[in-house]
């Protein structure tokens, strides 16, 4: 597929990664000429310098023929302009535009159609959104929903003394009391798509898949249930943490912000009348200790910093917070943040990457296409949702029977409102979502990828 992407920035350079692994061709718009020379360094892949609004930029680009435009350049009117003109070279095309002011919400929902917009992003919305969900069950590193809420995948890890230390897969059921699935396992940075003869040891993430409803009973049946987050300590004071301050407020959560920049502060407080808004340096071990740090519930770092990020996350590690966000931009090496004491990892650019490559996938092919795509395992594996339809293959089929790819489990089934976490006797039928979880580079597209040729 040809596809443009506007802007090469945070998110077009992780767009730019995801999308050339799937074999697309891609062509990236960007004024900064530095910026483009590093990405074709890295990348097979075209370049066009310019204003990417600019009718004589996209048909160099060749959006009269292209499939898809992304912008994601760094201004959100760049970015609606640019998908405007590129549906009035090409009226095919598909549009994406990333939006991040609040203020053009209600227009873009009136002006969809006239603006020629398929789909809008806000990764700081996304971003926040990810947190407040953390914050729900803190127990949990990450969660990734399915099946319109009523499934999810988190991610927990096994402690020295857990009652899961030891425990073969194909009796974890005896201890959670509940009926999960294990579908992946991150082991010393590894990850393995088990079966039921893996034994789990101190040290492993494990990423479960129950239904919703059961979360709290999963936590209560191995004994890490944590105190509910009643009072939230954030450092830095982007649009991140206004989003987030929002949420925590209206749900009875006390918010302390820590913000460096003086004129920032004073907008958060004015803004935020009910959070505690502090002006000083959040990296600073004697601010954050004579502003609650260690009698906080939680803590999310959101500076602009990923360095920052990290070593303030560490800091509450030592002071036993027991709650720990961190926003990262950069996740090359994300598998050694689970040993830094950083606790969970929220990326803003892989939230929305992750949104626009399930659109792409679902572009690509509408038989048993892509519902939902969720990567896990600090990337090293996805989840992904389908609709099975009458073209998806061994329906009706024992999951025992069916030849399943090398790296892929079928985690869950939903049947007309109805969770099923399967065993060798379960099968899918047509109308029911499957979640299933894939390890290795190779990219799935469809429902019947998952299958064995």
């Amino acid at each position: 597929m040809k596809i443009i992407i506007a802007g090469d920035g945070k998110v077009g350079l992780a767009l730019t990664r995801q999308l050339l692994r799937e074999g697309h061709d891609l062509v990236v718009i960007d004024s900064n000429r530095n910026v483009l020379g590093r990405s074709l360094e890295q990348y097979d892949l075209l370049t066009v310098p310019g204003n990417a609004a600019a009718l004589d930029t996209l048909r160099e680009a060749g959006a009269n023929d292209a499939e898809l435009l992304i912008a994601a350049t760094s201004t959100d009117e760049t970015n609606i302009l640019c998908c405007l003109v590129a549906r009035r070279l090409n009226p095919k095309i598909h549009t994406i535009a990333r939006v991040r002011n609040l203020e053009y919400a209600e227009q873009l929902f009136l002006m969809r159609e006239d603006l020629g917009l398929s789909m809008n992003i806000n990764p700081e919305l996304a971003a926040a959104s990810e947190i407040f969900r953390l914050l729900q069950f803190p127990s949990f590193i990450q969660r990734e929903t399915f099946a319109k809420g009523r499934v999810e995948i988190v991610e927990l890890r096994v402690d020295e003394g857990s009652r899961l230390c030891g425990v073969p897969l194909s009796q974890l059921d005896s201890i959670t009391r509940v009926k999960v699935l294990v579908c992946a396992v991150t082991h010393n940075g590894s990850v393995t798509i088990p079966n039921g003869s893996y034994v789990l040891s101190a040290g492993d993430h494990i990423h479960v898949t129950a239904a919703a409803a059961n979360l709290a009973r999963l936590l209560k049946n191995l004994g890490i249930m944590r105190r509910r987050v009643r009072q939230v300590m954030l450092v830095g004071g982007g649009r991140i943490t206004y989003h987030l301050s929002k949420r925590l407020l209206q749900s009875g959560v006390g918010v302390k912000i820590i913000e460096i920049d003086a004129l920032r502060a004073a907008n958060l407080a004015e803004a935020l009348p009910s959070a505690e808004v502090i002006h000083g340096d959040g990296s600073s071990r004697e601010l954050l200790l004579a502003e609650g740090l260690s009698q906080a519930d939680a803590l999310v770092t959101l500076t602009g910093i990923d360095e920052e990020n990290i070593v303030i996350s560490m800091f509450g590690h030592s002071q036993k917070v027991p709650k720990i966000v961190t926003k990262i931009n950069r996740l090359e090496y994300g598998s050694i943040f689970s040993e830094l004491g950083v606790g969970s990892i929220v990326s803003p650019k892989e939230l929305c990457s992750n949104d626009i490559v399930r659109y792409v996938r679902a572009m690509q092919n509408q038989v048993g296409s892509v519902l939902t795509l969720h990567s896990i395992a600090g990337g090293e594996a996805e989840a992904l949702e389908f609709r099975v339809d009458s073209a998806v293959r061994y329906c009706g089929v024992p999951l025992r029977d069916v030849p399943l790819r090398d790296g892929v489990l079928i985690a869950c089934i939903t049947r007309r409102g109805k969770t099923i976490i399967p065993d060798g006797a379960a099968f899918f039928e047509k109308g029911d979502t499957v979640v299933a979880v894939t390890a290795g580079e190779t990219s799935v597209n469809q429902m019947n990828d998952i299958f064995m040729p």
